[in-house]
């Protein structure tokens, strides 16, 4: 597997920025002062930051709106804590583990900040851009931009990214989230592929969406760019993690693709809207690009590409890490190749994946999750789970029959359907817990 990056402290995991090679790779990943760029942005020069402005788009009247969980009262301040910049996924946790809520952690003093274990600087920079967010601002934004945000504590949060070491509090999405992508593969690779890796892209891309694989990638040029058109060619999903707010694209050149994206599948980042892309944002992106996947998969990348921060953090999280093997004498595969001699699966057809990740069978895991989302069936069923959604913990038949108000033949007998139903299973005798 590729070499993991040594342990940083920063509020946002990443691998370590005085690593030489991952300044390499991150210089690649950006590549945002080339003419390319330069002339997609019509500016002479580019920004003081090297990397020309994202631009704005709009989803189709036919694009699905994300769920949002309105009617919580507590998500304008989750809105409102993820905009402070300096408030990453490791402080905003702490937030809440010291708080109990969003609202509460928001409205606190500096000093009970500094007392949950904020440093001094975080409770300063905390403290000053209070004053310039309005939480109910926040969720309005939101609703004019189309754009759902899920959270860590939102039954809808993807089930990978959640079980990530430190996953982002706060998911912005444009488009929809399935069932399916719970079977997901990521395709990365270089900004400037040969046609060869082109080809092996679109070829090994098209054929996973056939078969009800998700594609992942991060709407970058190059090989991300080629493997989210193959997905949409044969009418599969793709999901595009931005590097920028869910309602800009970067590189400009990608706003057509993103407006499709959103038709079938989704624009996904950790950065609110409005965000531009910075540095620092790319290895963040990479990160989730990895977490919502069951694997990585580098069909061509150099020694420096940036690609391989994907592989980095893949290996941190414990996916498969793939790779399409090239010609031995061409700069352009070094680093696909390398990753292969340190251990990663070869990747000679799309069968080498699924048998690697058991994705023979998404096909019928999948239907089973489209059955259970149409479930339950009945208001028993419905009353049932929703008392078993409650607690982690086994529940006995008799205080469900009690909380429910139902009988116990009732009761039981809708029990034995869940069970069959795969909704829900016995813990010990006459106890149940939600599968």
């Amino acid at each position: 597997m590729p070499r993991r990056p040594r342990p940083q402290s920063s509020d946002t995991p990443q691998p370590a920025a005085s690593d030489s090679l991952f300044a390499d790779l991150l210089d690649d990943e950006l590549g945002a002062s080339d003419d390319k760029a330069r002339d997609a942005n019509n500016a002479a020069t580019p920004p003081a930051n090297g990397i020309p402005p994202a631009i704005s788009y709009q989803p189709t009247e036919s694009a699905a709106a994300p769920a949002t969980a309105l009617d919580d009262p507590d998500l304008p301040y989750w809105l409102a804590l993820n905009r402070v910049r300096g408030i990453g996924p490791a402080r905003f946790r702490l937030l809440l583990e010291r708080f109990g809520s969003a609202r509460d952690a928001w409205e606190a003093t500096p000093a009970d900040w500094q007392a949950a274990g904020l440093d001094t600087r975080t409770v300063a920079a905390l403290e000053k851009q209070r004053r310039s967010i309005e939480p109910a601002a926040e969720v309005e934004r939101l609703l004019k931009l189309r754009v759902g945000a899920l959270r860590t504590i939102d039954p809808a949060y993807p089930r990978l990214l959640r079980e990530i070491p430190l996953p982002p509090p706060v998911l912005y999405v444009r488009g929809s989230l399935a069932p399916q992508d719970e079977w997901a593969l990521a395709i990365v690779g270089t900004r400037r592929a040969s046609p060869y890796g082109r080809q092996m892209t679109e070829k090994l891309a098209g054929e996973l969406a056939r078969q009800n694989i998700t594609i992942v990638s991060g709407l970058a040029r190059g090989i991300d760019t080629v493997a989210h058109h193959a997905a949409l060619a044969v009418g599969g999903r793709t999901l595009a993690v931005l590097g920028c707010g869910p309602d800009l694209v970067y590189p400009p050149e990608n706003v057509k693709l993103a407006a499709r994206i959103v038709e079938s599948g989704a624009i996904l980042t950790e950065f609110p809207p409005g965000t531009q892309p910075e540095a620092g944002n790319f290895p963040a992106r990479n990160r989730l690009i990895s977490g919502l996947s069951l694997g990585v998969l580098v069909t061509e990348a150099p020694e420096t590409s940036g690609a391989l921060i994907t592989t980095r953090f893949a290996a941190e999280q414990g996916r498969d890490v793939f790779a399409v093997p090239g010609n031995v004498t061409s700069r352009a595969s070094v680093g696909a190749n390398r990753l292969i001699q340190d251990g990663a699966t070869m990747v000679l057809e799309v069968g080498d994946i699924i048998s690697e990740l058991n994705l023979h069978l998404a096909p019928q895991q999948m239907e089973m999750l489209e059955l259970r989302e149409t479930l339950p069936e009945n208001a028993s069923e419905a009353r049932l789970l929703a008392l078993l959604d409650v607690s982690d913990e086994p529940q006995h038949i008799d205080d469900l029959c009690r909380a429910s108000g139902m009988p116990v033949a009732e009761v039981s007998g809708t029990l034995v359907m869940l069970e069959l139903k795969g909704l829900a299973r016995l813990a010990g005798p006459m106890t149940y817990v939600k599968a």
